[in-house]
């Protein structure tokens, strides 16, 4: 049976593959959107925002940047706003650099004017627990399950227990925090709720940091960003990753990802994409060196 349904993915694949002819589609270039990409953190320094427009699918041309809005942060907890301006194509507030806008527990409302429209959304900054450590093993090709000879990190975190579900964004970096690795999201300290309230990050997760296919090398710096979300900003992070993921022969149809920014005008057919999330966020880094 087993020799029977490996020979049927072959013919399967035979068929998908065996047709290279080259097809230029005549695609509808559709409309043009502004995308918002806003997300506040904890971190002390600059926070940035960045407004762009979509471009046609078949398009290769970088989105171009929106730089004609006003854009004001509130802290709806404490009654405070901050204004961002523009600036090296994105929309910034400098509060200093030990200084941070962003407060556990704290609501904040964005506000986005672009000509007559005005969008508006809100989050809260939900909890994070710290990280406590990274640790790494080395691997020889055969004993990786990606055949690729390094250093494999993982971080150490335990959830925050009860009495509230926790969402968390994990994210590994190679050497600075501009050279992203990997994104993965988790709820408690497993991806389901219920299983691992107040429980150490389970391995799939603590061990998403490293790339397996480039894993790390001697001298290079892992770094690990733990960020809070609300369940909101989790389920559509979940969404945009799922989509962007989203591929091979069982790959399912494309779907619009939501937003949670709404025209205050009603009548108005003007809108939007992209969010504005906000996050605590804990960090954690070491350099590898020889074991």
């Amino acid at each position: 049976m087993k020799r029977i349904f490996n020979l049927s993915i072959l013919a399967i694949a035979a068929v998908f593959t065996a047709c290279e002819d080259k097809i230029d589609l005549d695609i509808p270039k559709g409309k043009v959107y502004p995308v918002v990409d806003a997300w506040i953190t904890t971190a002390p320094g600059t926070q940035t925002i960045r407004i762009s427009e979509t471009v046609p699918y078949t398009s290769s041309q970088p989105a171009p940047v929106v730089s004609n809005a006003t854009i004001v942060l509130q802290d709806v907890t404490e009654n405070k706003t901050y204004p961002f301006t523009f600036a090296n194509g994105v929309y910034s507030h400098n509060p200093g650099a030990n200084v941070s806008i962003a407060k556990l527990g704290h609501v904040y409302k964005l506000t986005v004017t672009l000509g007559a429209d005005e969008f508006v959304a809100m989050d809260t900054i939900k909890r994070v627990p710290p990280v406590d450590s990274i640790t790494y093993e080395f691997k020889k090709k055969d004993e990786s399950a990606s055949g690729k000879e390094g250093y494999y990190a993982r971080f150490w975190a335990r959830d925050i227990a009860g009495p509230v579900t926790d969402y968390y964004w994990v994210r590994g970096y190679r050497n600075t925090t501009s050279n992203v690795q990997s994104n993965i999201f988790a709820i408690d300290g497993s991806f389901e709720a219920g299983l691992a309230d107040s429980a150490i990050f389970i391995q799939p997760i603590a061990e998403s940091i490293t790339d397996w296919d480039k894993p790390f090398q001697l001298d290079e710096k892992v770094i690990v960003r733990l960020a809070s979300l609300s369940k909101p900003s989790y389920d559509f992070l979940s969404h945009v990753d799922k989509q962007v993921n989203n591929g091979g022969l069982f790959a399912t149809v494309l779907e619009n990802v939501g937003t949670n920014l709404k025209n205050t005008n009603p009548a108005s057919t003007k809108k939007v994409l992209g969010w504005f999330g906000t996050s605590a966020v804990s960090f954690a880094d070491k350099t590898i060196k020889p074991l």
